[in-house]
């Protein structure tokens, strides 16, 4: 990759600095480095649903390099932008040029529409730096599938060794300056290196958004550091900046007690096993801890598109530690990314991004499928949205689980088999509900005594009540999430003894954001209902089911099936799907 680093000598000294990190010309002050952190989106693209989650990871990803590389003799602190900023320019006009010209356009365009940087340099705190995280790639690259189009189709890019995944593809364009005149650093990491969490891809923002950008060349000859060729071996915590490259910026060894937290940052690992599975194999994630580890909780999500929803699969181990998780099996060539979320039982936390490619073939990349009039548009614009039959099947459950979506699909079906209030639609398998005050949808299922019911949605719009029918041994009820109230958002099982939200079950605070996906649980026992949001069970209640009631507002036609519920927001539900815990149900 081209590196572009003014190298204009200034003189700039200051007082009391000996024990201070500088820039590699000496002339800034970086014992606090602040770093602007923004999502960039072309005017004819969407922001991704969970930019702001994939943003996080990154951000907090390099802070724990820097703090763990310079025991605190130098401080990095990521600002991260509030929204994405939508570009002025489309994708094209952006990449009309070079690479360096879209990296040019990009950081001029976000500069000025920021003011970044006070110009007078005895304003600030902090060495600035701004890093923007960009949607697209300098050339056509679905970074998710890892390919590109050419007049022979879609051609594998990026780099691939042994296996693994790494960011590399020459599409991408990734780019960074110090400028010693303004006192600043810009980075540009374009998708590629980024939006796909491949392992490596936090060597990049790094390399790029706080190495360069304070002057840092590439050491020579090449190793294994985050400033050489970190990004291809590893993620960023088994990687380091050279001892001499950190003695020029001015650091000096140490001597300090063991960080715990920083020993989980950089002896905690997940690998996939095997590495290129083949649909239907089972896959796991080899699990690497710090010595003497204690682990109180873990969480495996997948996703098997880039815009598709997250898939938490429960895990279960014995002792103190597992030595593998589950990530169950795919049942096709499909690229997958997951994320490992870990706290162990003296409060330390980790967090690990990763992917991998299921394939048919070891040696042959999986394609996206574009199908009809969509085919040269995708090839021409990245595979920007949802692509029709593009997210696979991921077997998370037990064989036995009941696809409630497929089931109240109306495609080949008689009107007396179903029934809904409102214009709910579908498309590709998927529902939106309408929006408007009491919609509700009738599913063709009657639930057994005991079961799980999993639903993955995104709310459209500001969000507002969502809801489950339920039935427990033979009564009505409703799983409230999200109502808006004028003291604050409510959730509740209802109703208990009569009682709607407000009775003993309610639990107040915001559980839905718009446009951003969502996973929840219902589980429903011979003693208790439980409801969990994204991993964090919000209610649990206990009681005889006799307790349970539904109002006559939210009834449907046949009182021993289940239902969805909107109030006054459009949900798009991705997955409903009920795993039965006793005996089975009847549709």
């Amino acid at each position: 990759m081209v590196r572009l680093i003014f190298t204009a000598a200034i003189v700039f000294f200051q007082l009391g600095r000996l024990s201070a990190t500088n820039t590699w010309d000496d002339a800034y002050d970086t014992s606090q480095i602040d770093v602007t952190v923004v999502y960039f989106v072309p005017s004819d693209r969407v922001p991704l649903s969970d930019w702001r989650q994939r943003v996080d990871y990154y951000s907090k990803r390099i802070e724990q390099f820097h703090a763990r590389e310079f025991q605190g003799q130098s401080q990095l602190t990521t600002i991260v932008h509030p929204k994405p900023l939508i570009s002025n320019l489309a994708t094209e006009q952006l990449r009309a040029g070079d690479a360096n010209a879209i990296y040019f356009r990009t950081l001029n365009e976000v500069d000025q529409r920021l003011e970044f940087a006070p110009p007078d340099k005895n304003e600030r705190k902090a060495f600035p730096i701004l890093l923007v995280l960009s949607e697209i790639n300098w050339r056509p690259l679905d970074d998710f599938y890892r390919v590109k189009p050419t007049e022979r189709g879609f051609v594998f890019e990026g780099n691939y060794n042994g296996g693994q995944h790494f960011p590399g593809a020459t599409a991408g364009g990734a780019r960074a300056l110090y400028n010693p005149n303004r006192g600043i650093g810009w980075g540009l990491v374009s998708a590629d290196g980024w939006r796909v969490p491949y392992r490596g891809s936090d060597c990049v923002v790094y390399h790029e958004g706080c190495g360069h950008t304070v002057g840092l060349p590439h050491p020579e000859p090449g190793n294994g550091s985050v400033m050489s060729l970190g990004q291809y071996r590893g993620w960023i915590s088994e990687s380091w900046l050279d001892k001499e490259q950190k003695t020029r910026l001015g650091w000096t060894p140490a001597d300090t007690l063991a960080d715990e937290q920083a020993e989980l940052f950089t002896a905690f690992r997940a690998i996939p096993e095997p590495l290129v599975p083949t649909p239907g194999q089972r896959v796991r994630l080899r699990m690497d801890w710090p010595r003497k580890a204690l682990l109180e909780s873990l969480r495996i999500q997948v996703q098997t598109s880039v815009r598709g929803p997250w898939i938490e699969i429960p895990q279960e181990w014995k002792g103190a530690l597992p030595t593998f998780a589950e990530l169950g099996t795919f049942d096709r060539a499909t690229p997958v990314s997951y994320r490992v979320d870990v706290i162990l039982k003296d409060g330390q936390t980790a967090e690990l991004w990763g992917y991998l490619q299921v394939r048919s073939d070891p040696s042959k990349a999986p394609i996206p499928p574009p199908t009809g009039a969509l085919a040269l548009d995708l090839m021409k614009a990245d595979v920007a949205g949802p692509v029709a039959g593009s997210v696979a099947v991921v077997k998370t459950m037990p064989d036995k689980e009941i696809d409630l979506l497929a089931l109240a699909n109306p495609k080949g079906k008689t009107e007396e088999t179903l029934w809904s209030l409102g214009e709910w639609e579908w498309s590709d398998g998927q529902l939106v509900s309408p929006k408007q005050l009491g919609a509700r949808l009738q599913l063709p299922y009657s639930p057994p005594d005991e079961y799980r019911l999993t639903v993955v949605l995104e709310p459209l719009d500001e969000p507002n009540g969502l809801l489950i029918g339920n039935v427990a041994a033979g009564h009505r009820f409703a799983s409230l999430f999200g109502y808006r109230t004028p003291g604050g958002y409510a959730s509740a099982v209802e109703n208990v003894d009569g009682r709607n939200v407000g009775n003993e079950t309610t639990f107040r605070g915001r559980v839905f954001k718009r446009g951003q996906l969502s996973q929840l649980v219902v589980t429903v026992r011979k003693d208790g209902v439980s409801m969990t949001v994204d991993g964090r069970q919000i209610i649990k209640w206990q009681g005889n089911p006799n307790r349970l009631s539904l109002s006559d507002y939210w009834a449907t036609p046949n009182k021993n099936t289940m239902f969805l519920g909107a109030y006054d927001c459009r949900y798009r539900f991705y997955r409903v799907t009920l795993e039965p815990i006793s005996e089975r149900g009847v549709n």
